[in-house]
């Protein structure tokens, strides 16, 4: 395995190479081959971006045809069939049939140009500087996205001061008796508080690189009600817990919300193909032309591939297939909890979107390792890494679930094995 080159000379700054240190060359779904032949399940998925899996025939056909015929690729803002054909199966097949209204802006090709999006607008519309974020919160590594972010090492990066961001307590934090939307309600209302009322409060429902952390539907309806009753705009980080990583396409439709702003990108175009879009209230759409802008939110062969994603909602036998491959891995996560008491406290997440907090980031460093040798590729999160990410293609299948949870059994049996042996 020739991985020389990487060493000497791509950036000290790659992660991924070296926590799996093999040199990738084929993948099809939920499988992913090396250059030997040994085959890998992927439950990283490109970070949540191949959400359906690699190389999905039913969003790569319609790809490989439009490359075929000397079609238009990359186009600015300006119009083109692909950008029309996307925008009206989006509004049709995900926004109508969920009783949703939004103008689409596409910003840029990635999630963080989605959130700095989606910040400039909201604080164009309220004519106020200040934004509300969240302990543990993890939104895109540019200047913007990174203020709101909650990790320390996270936000010092970039090497400026970051100012006009309001930090709060995630639901959960610093406990469960703590009653964080209440202090937010109380903090927006009370004159004394010394906070000035913020622009907007930008959420994930699911805490991805923060832990694995899930709101509850009631926790993030009070937090709608909150912005409501005191003018604020409510954006909706999408970009890793949405495009059907929960189980519905939108993180937040179990909650019943209707937020203000909604971002989305990974896992949007279906295929790993960058694309990202800000979905706006109307009534909030104050941009003026070519206000914002960006060189690739013009990337057709990605418009291509998420309208063929979006078909595939429109069929029962989809939508099914989702939900019992949901119940199946929470089954699986259910019975791992119960038989390792001693190396999982709980199980963190929502649907697809899963993960096991374990007692030490050794634990998960150990199951890690002993994973990636077996065959299954996994990751850590949370601010101590002491969370195992689960995050399996949507469309895997039952025998690829069960194999890569075997392989997770194992690792923390082995676990379970080293830890007797040193007594």
């Amino acid at each position: 395995m020739n991985t020389d080159a990487f060493a000497a000379h791509e950036s000290n700054v790659r992660r991924y190479g070296r926590s799996f240190p093999t040199v990738f060359t084929k993948a099809l779904g939920a499988t992913i081959w090396d250059e030997t032949g040994k085959s890998y399940i992927d439950f990283l998925v490109g970070s949540g971006a191949l959400n359906y899996g690699h190389n999905n025939p039913s969003i790569l056909g319609p790809a490989i045809e439009y490359l075929a015929g000397g079609n238009i690729l990359l186009s600015l803002d300006m119009y083109t069939a692909a950008k029309r054909d996307f925008i009206e199966v989006f509004v049709d097949l995900i926004l109508k049939p969920r009783g949703l209204s939004y103008k689409i802006q596409f910003p840029g090709p990635t999630g963080t140009n989605a959130n700095e999006a989606a910040l400039a607008l909201a604080r164009k519309h309220a004519g106020r500087s200040s934004v509300m974020a969240f302990s543990n919160a993890f939104h895109g590594m540019s200047l913007g996205s990174l203020a709101v972010s909650g990790s320390a090492s996270t936000r010092a990066l970039g090497g400026v001061a970051r100012h006009d961001v309001i930090r709060v307590p995630y639901e959960g934090y610093p406990n469960d008796a703590f009653d964080s939307a209440g202090y937010i309600d109380h903090l927006l209302g009370d004159p004394g508080s010394g906070i000035e009322k913020p622009a907007a409060i930008i959420l994930e429902t699911i805490q991805a690189e923060g832990g694995m952390n899930a709101a509850t539907a009631a926790w993030l309806r009070e937090i709608q009600r909150i912005c409501r009753k005191h003018g604020v705009i409510l954006i909706v980080d999408d970009i890793q817990a949405g495009a059907g990583r929960t189980g519905d396409f939108f993180s937040f439709e179990f909650a019943k919300l209707e937020p203000d702003i909604v971002c989305l990108s990974k896992s949007l175009s279906g295929s790993g193909s960058p694309l990202s879009i800000v979905l706006i209230r109307p009534d909030i759409d104050i941009w003026n032309p070519g206000e914002h802008s960006g060189t690739f939110r013009g990337n057709n062969l990605a418009f291509v591939t998420a309208g063929a994603m979006c078909k595939m909602w429109s069929h029962d036998q989809f939508t099914a297939g989702i939900e019992r491959t949901t119940a199946k891995l929470q089954g699986h996560l259910d019975r791992l909890i119960a038989k390792f008491p001693q190396f999982i406290e709980q199980k963190r997440g929502r649907g697809l979107m899963a993960g096991l907090k374990c007692r030490s980031q050794e634990i998960v460093g150990n199951v890690h390792d002993f994973a990636f040798q077996n065959g299954l590729l996994i990751e850590s999160s949370g601010p101590r890494r002491d969370v195992i990410k689960i995050l399996p293609p949507i469309t895997i299948t039952d025998d690829e679930l069960d194999h890569a949870i075997a392989i997770l059994e194992n690792a923390l049996q082995e676990q379970a094995n080293v830890e007797q042996g040193s007594f």
